[in-house]
């Protein structure tokens, strides 16, 4: 039977170009699992957006002396652009400043204050008398109680990842706007009783099972339910954001990290709608047999893996019959570790990284997206290096997999005019190389599901190093000369290679994979098409990312080339790559204007 599989995407701050340690750390990965499911004939539902809402969007309009809805606006459509030209299939890439997006987190908020999940409660918050306001945390700065870390944020701190009740915790907190001291005032919020919650289920529910999570993931989010949790601050001082739908609280918001994380539902159900099939997205959300895959990247486990799974819990009977049903629980989440530039640390206000949609006016996406593969730092830190990007494009790449499809399209060509040749009987060399492909299939499609994508890019060069050995050993080049009839077996015996592996590898290379299904004859696409597109919602205009893949006629099988065909003439899938590249690249780095 198909399956039922969301696929969830970590929502990009507005305020900010997207680099390549964003793209391998989730956005890629997501886009891999979801092609090679969509490959399986399972049902994918890809969903994501912009997140409007953060506190480092208001940030960049305050740096820019813009408005925050310039900001955003100017960054989601490059978003799209960015997505839509290196392949990330997105069923729905929204945003989270849609009416949509405000009616489900104002009714998941309601959920919660009706089960007696929320709680209100009068802390003390950082106010800046200069700015005569409360600040949001991630406006405040200061040295993590925890570890001394000296640029920790209100909320959280990056460098070891303890959350905050509040930005009172930290020691020497400062206005990160102006430097301006800071000093505590009273204000009432709601709070999530993460307590109460894990004693309900989601301390039970965290350590059932789940032996296929990758260990640092499941630990972390274990030891940080072991630790003690501790009620969180649902609502805070803001203007810009969803509107607390309690009388009496006109001037709070939504926090985003409560609502953000929301956005994967309301995408569901806003792609569910522009449709036409209002309650299809239940198949993914109340079918127990779903699965559910958080693609983020590390520094988002506590709040994938605790806080969310808290508030699905603990709005139990939204959007259900049952008072006591819940929305799905994550199946997993493959948080990827982070990836670093040329040794250091990426960093956006020193323009130290590879700005995605910069690279792509000089490289091809799917060499771009084969790299990011290839050392996606999937269990530790990696690294990005432009020595590297060439070293592996031109040795793997062209010398292997695009070497192995020129020698067989380029023979097919010369040897039979481009005609696909009859093998005759197949000899058990021949018979030996495709029962290795199917095992193949076999064990990449466990890779592709285990979110072992490096494993995948190792094991398909293995069985494309394979063909080319086939390839030495019957030697077509030299049979021409005395046995056509082995010539033209050894060349069949490649295409069907070629074509299967085409299948293994257009998760990571869709792109190159398209152009060698049209080379080999075959028509339709192979993933579908995507679009951006602008509809109205009520009140407001909206431009979202969208995909459809009923077109798609990829299946997950080894399927044959057809005797007789005529194949069009050939194209390199890939370029070599000069070694001034590296110079050339290595010479941008910290020159792009911020």
């Amino acid at each position: 039977m198909n399956e039922y599989i969301l696929v969830c995407v970590a929502w990009p701050y507005a305020n900010a170009d997207i680099h390549q340690g964003n793209v391998t750390g989730s956005y890629l990965p997501a886009d891999i699992y979801a092609r090679f499911h969509r490959l399986r004939g399972n049902h994918v539902l890809m969903v994501s957006g912009s997140d409007s809402h953060g506190t480092p969007v208001t940030v960049k309009a305050e740096e820019l002396g813009k408005s925050v809805a310039e900001v955003f606006d100017y960054y989601h459509g490059r978003f799209l652009s960015l997505f839509q030209q290196l392949g990330l299939t997105y069923d729905l890439f929204t945003h989270t400043d849609t009416e949509n997006h405000f009616r489900v987190s104002q009714d998941m908020f309601l959920s919660l204050l009706e089960n007696e999940y929320l709680y209100r409660k009068v802390t003390k918050q950082m106010y800046s008398p200069t700015a005569n306001k409360f600040l949001p945390d991630r406006y405040v700065e200061g040295t993590c109680p925890n570890c001394g870390y000296q640029r920790a944020r209100g909320d959280q701190c990056d460098n070891c990842n303890k959350l905050f009740e509040s930005a009172a915790e930290l020691v020497n907190p400062r206005s990160k706007v102006d430097d301006s001291p800071l000093e505590l005032r009273d204000t009432e919020h709601f709070f999530l009783n993460l307590p109460a919650i894990a004693e309900d289920g989601l301390h039970a529910w965290m350590h059932d099972g789940k032996e296929y999570w990758r260990p640092q993931v499941i630990n972390f989010a274990r030891n940080f339910v072991n630790q003690g949790l501790i009620g969180r601050a649902v609502t805070r001082d803001m203007d810009w954001g969803i509107p607390v739908p309690v009388q009496g609280y006109e001037s709070k918001v939504l926090y985003v990290w409560f609502e953000a994380v929301i956005g994967y539902l309301s995408a569901a159900i806003e792609w569910a709608h522009n449709n036409g099939t209002p309650d299809v997205w239940k198949h993914w959300w109340h079918n127990p047999d779903a699965r559910t895959s958080y693609f983020i990247g590390k520094d988002n486990i506590p709040f994938h893996t605790v806080m969310w799974p808290a508030q699905l819990l603990g709005a139990k009977g939204l959007y259900a019959d049952d008072p006591k049903q819940h929305l799905n629980l994550p199946y997993d989440v493959p948080a990827n570790e982070f990836m670093n530039m040329e040794g250091r640390k990426i960093s956006g206000s020193m323009n130290w990284g590879v700005w995605m949609l910069d690279a792509l006016e000089r490289h091809d996406p799917d060499p771009l997206r084969y790299y990011l593969t290839a050392v996606m730092p999937e269990t530790r830190d990696s690294d990005w290096s432009w020595q590297g990007y060439v070293d592996r494009n031109n040795s793997e790449l062209v010398a292997n997999w695009g070497n192995l499809v020129n020698r067989v399209l380029n023979m097919t060509n010369r040897y039979f005019q481009g005609v696909v040749p009859a093998p005759g009987a197949l000899t058990p060399q021949d018979e030996a190389l495709l029962a290795a492909l199917d095992e193949g299939f076999a064990t990449v499609a466990q890779l592709y599901d285990a979110c072992k994508f490096r494993a995948v890019v190792q094991e398909n060069l293995r069985l494309s190093s394979l063909v080319n050995q086939y390839l030495e050993e019957t030697s077509p080049w030299t049979t021409a000369k005395t046995d056509m009839q082995a010539t033209g077996r050894a060349l069949y015996m490649a295409l069907q290679a070629i074509n299967a592996l085409k299948v293994l590898w257009s998760p990571i290379l869709p792109h190159t994979s398209q152009q060698l299904h049209e080379m080999l004859g075959e028509t339709g696409s192979l993933f579908g098409q995507q679009k951006i597109e602008s509809y109205q919602e009520t009140t407001r205009s909206h431009v979202a990312l969208t995909y459809d893949g009923t077109a798609a006629v990829g299946v997950w099988a080894r399927s044959a080339i057809p005797t007789g065909r005529q194949l069009p003439k050939p194209q390199p899938l890939f370029k070599k790559l000069e070694p001034s590249v590296v110079a050339d690249e290595l010479a941008r780095l910290g020159t792009r204007p911020a």
